[in-house]
């Protein structure tokens, strides 16, 4: 607990750091990321139930009937759409002729029933919404001169398969039930009926098109997935975090605040972890002064020169190399100019400049890999004024001497190290 406490602390402290690091980030999903308007375009047959004058009916289903709606979600489970309908009814071959019209409009609330009931668990092209509301109809008729307003309650269910994150093909029962109607559907008599008498049931196929810049529509998302994906993202920025926490080089400045993370053990740094070398010579403040306290002149290779020659070949110099990069990284500069100095002040002295890499990816790559790192800082050499003569170049591969699924130890191996002999 003490550990989830101290992670979540340095959270909101580091937040900008890490917005500013080369390390891949995570993209998170809000649970709002996504569509919320669509349109509903359906077409399909109907069948009136009653009332009906004797003598007068319609085929079982009849053709034809068309309705268009605009839908808005509020979220992934409840929405509201409006939507205007048009029913042609006329005379199967049997009965006598009539032919009317139904207009109606209607404003709706949808229920995503598939969400609702988690259909994402098993599926996530199949959906099923629910809608019911109340409108305004009209009933017309081509045989006689009369318009039949009345109001009306309606409820449904529509299948959807989805094609696309834009388009999904759809198909819908709906039953409608009118108050108030004055005439039969087949508009030859009259209904006397004031409550919801009148009865029209619907079939019909069409395509709903979603409008928005997000990827998917609020049919289709589940909210339990998108938290998990935050509950994700956060999980991997708090070890992002823990990580950075880590002191690779012990200097007592975090990885995360270390601007040279490969600085010499023991050595003084600044509040960045940077190794304290203020006269800019290449070589540690606290080394020069170890030199001058013990052999009076930091200047005398002669007699500091065999503790420095050992200080090289025990491995405390190094540069290091980004993965799977053959450039040293800036903070490396230092290593390669305190080999310049020894060499200068010691004009009969050589150096193996010796090349590795970390045990990740093909053993005869890395080989060569270490071989041009080592040519690489060769020629940084030659370019600060060492012959070329005075330095061999060894690429020794990978080095196996540490954990190589850990990411700060093949940090340390990404090295070229020096001989001088």
């Amino acid at each position: 607990m003490k550990k989830i406490l101290l992670t979540l602390s340095v959270f909101a402290l580091t937040s900008t750091v890490f917005a500013q690091t080369d390390e891949p980030t995570v993209t998170e999903t809000n649970s709002s990321d996504y569509n919320k308007w669509s349109i509903e375009l359906n077409g399909g047959v109907n069948k009136f139930q009653r009332p009906a004058t004797p003598g007068y009916y319609t085929g079982t289903p009849s053709p034809w009937n068309a309705d268009l709606g605009v839908r808005y979600m509020f979220n992934n489970k409840f929405g509201m759409k409006l939507d205007v309908g048009y029913y042609n009814f006329s005379g199967k071959d049997s009965s006598l002729d009539f032919d009317t019209h139904y207009y109606r409009a209607d404003l709706q609330a949808v229920a995503n029933l598939g969400r609702i009931m988690n259909f994402e668990t098993w599926t996530n092209t199949i959906g099923l919404l629910g809608h019911t509301g109340f409108g305004y109809g009209q009933l017309k008729s081509d045989n006689a001169d009369f318009t039949d307003k009345m109001f009306n309650f309606m409820a449904g269910v529509t299948g959807q398969i989805k094609l696309s994150n834009r388009v999904a093909l759809t198909g819908d029962f709906t039953t409608i039930l009118n108050a108030q109607q004055d005439y039969a559907f087949d508009g030859a008599s009259t209904y006397g009926g004031r409550g919801f008498g009148g009865i029209l049931f619907q079939g019909t196929v069409g395509l709903t098109v979603y409008l928005g810049g997000n990827e998917k529509h609020a049919d289709w998302v589940s909210l339990d997935s998108e938290l998990k994906k935050e509950i994700d993202a956060l999980e991997n920025r708090l070890a992002t975090i823990e990580t950075g926490l880590t002191d690779s080089d012990q200097d007592g400045v975090p990885d995360m605040f270390d601007a040279e993370p490969n600085s010499m053990a023991g050595v003084q740094v600044d509040t960045k972890g940077r190794t304290i070398d203020r006269n800019n010579n290449g070589v540690a403040d606290e080394l020069e002064s170890y030199f001058e306290t013990k052999y009076g002149d930091k200047g005398n290779a002669s007699t500091a020169g065999m503790d420095v020659k050992s200080l090289i070949n025990d491995g405390y110099v190094n540069v290091y190399f980004d993965f799977n990069k053959t450039q040293p990284t800036t903070e490396s500069a230092s290593g390669i100019n305190f080999l310049v100095k020894y060499l200068k002040a010691n004009p009969s002295a050589s150096a193996d400049v010796v090349g590795y890499a970390d045990e990740i990816g093909n053993a005869d790559y890395n080989k060569n890999l270490s071989q041009t790192r080592a040519n690489n800082v060769k020629q940084i050499l030659v370019d600060a004024g060492i012959s070329g003569s005075r330095l061999n170049v060894v690429g020794n591969g990978e080095d196996t001497s540490v954990n190589k699924d850990s990411k700060q130890a093949r940090q340390i191996v990404r090295r070229v190290t020096f001989k001088i002999k």
